[in-house]
């Protein structure tokens, strides 16, 4: 990732309307992981500048992962109980240390994201669950995926088979985003014609009312996504669990 974004996430994670649906729907998500929040280890692989933290300390005691020490530089308010600087990929912790791991955003600037699925897996503990989001569907292939460095873009069935040639066992899985979807498909393909254009839109750092307006769009999803997956998005999300066969019988 550009070391730039960091600046600009730490600036707007709080108040975008982006950051605010996915920490709902974060949310969500481990309120049905079954987790004891006084005992749970949770891993937070590529926290950035730790805008899920809070969300995720309701639910244990989080270990924050990322690759760049000045990341925790951004994060040091954030409520984590130990920041480890270490990759993705080769994750610096013990087989079986967490009940569960969250990659939010992480896979897709992986060169092998089964690789990166594995260690997720080493890690967990059996019985243990991954939360992974990425983003969704190479149509919707934009300025930000360049500036983040993304490697690729996926569909649910797609980000399925990654987990599963990782050693984990895919569960629930679907899209997010779903009102939002033409509209951001039609930007995608105005920023390709007039890229200055999107990207300063895109790339506010102050709040204004265009923003709240797309906040309350995006929460109208959160009480459809705990009764079903939706079948299309610009993000997609799969809950997978380290089965291994000796505690599957």
């Amino acid at each position: 990732m550009d070391e730039r974004f960091h600046a600009f996430e730490r600036t707007v994670e709080d108040w975008h309307w982006w950051y605010r649906g996915r920490r709902a729907i974060l949310d969500a998500t481990m309120a049905g992981l079954g987790l004891d929040p006084a005992r749970a280890r949770v891993l937070d692989v590529g926290c950035g500048t730790g805008g899920s933290a809070p969300v995720l300390a309701r639910w244990g005691r989080v270990v924050a992962l990322d690759r760049r020490q000045q990341s925790f530089a951004l994060a040091m308010d954030r409520p984590y109980a130990h920041r480890v600087v270490g990759e993705a990929d080769r994750l610096p912790f013990a087989d079986g240390a967490f009940d569960a791991v969250v990659a939010l955003d992480i896979l897709e600037h992986l060169d092998d994201d089964a690789a990166g699925a594995r260690e997720i897996r080493r890690v967990l503990k059996p019985g243990g669950a991954a939360v992974v989001f990425v983003p969704a569907l190479s149509i919707l292939w934009g300025q930000n995926d360049d500036f983040s460095h993304h490697k690729r873009r996926y569909t649910a069935a797609g980000l399925r088979r990654t987990l599963a040639a990782g050693g984990l066992r895919p569960g629930p899985a679907g899209y997010f985003n779903l009102l939002l979807f033409l509209p951001t498909l039609l930007a995608r393909l105005a920023e390709r014609v007039a890229p200055r254009a999107v990207g300063d839109f895109e790339y506010r750092r102050e709040p204004s009312w265009i923003n709240e307006v797309l906040a309350r769009t995006f929460a109208l999803e959160l009480p459809v996504l705990r009764r079903r997956p939706l079948p299309l998005g610009t993000s997609a999300w799969c809950v997978a669990r380290r089965i291994d066969d000796r505690s599957s019988g």
